[in-house]
């Protein structure tokens, strides 16, 4: 079961489907979906928990925890809505496009993906794009 929850005014839209396409995702991938939770929060919120996890003073966009079983995907990712919209607006799509992105990103590396060396993060970012045109036909 994927849930969303929010540490600020943001909502998401159309859940229902956003679900039903990460489920997809997860099914794609050879995986079955679990417990999923997503925190739409803002930058000071995701930082605290990047200090208190993962010791890293910086802003990000996402972190996600995995607590996935075998094959079964569980997790928690935690989005900042304020880095969302700069991302945006950085790479010239829409907040949409990118929270999207980001969403899926979180899904991926639960699969197994992993994105810190160029040839990782060029999968990922082709596993991404497969990800938002199935996004696309629901």
């Amino acid at each position: 079961m994927i849930e969303f929850y929010s540490e600020t005014n943001f909502e998401l839209s159309d859940q229902v489907r956003i679900s039903a396409w990460l489920g997809n995702v997860i099914l794609e991938e050879g995986k079955s979906e679990g417990d999923i939770t997503y925190v739409f929060c803002d930058d000071a919120y995701l930082h605290n928990i990047n200090l208190e996890f993962l010791q890293h003073d910086t802003l990000t966009d996402i972190i996600s925890f995995d607590y996935s079983l075998g094959n079964q995907v569980h997790g928690e990712i935690y989005i900042s809505i304020e880095r969302v919209i700069e991302n945006a607006s950085n790479f010239n799509t829409t907040f949409e496009n990118e929270l999207h992105r980001v969403m899926v990103h979180g899904i991926l590396h639960y699969c197994g993906y992993k994105d810190k060396l160029e040839v990782e993060a060029s999968l990922m970012r082709d596993k991404e794009n497969r990800a938002l045109e199935l996004l696309s036909t629901l």
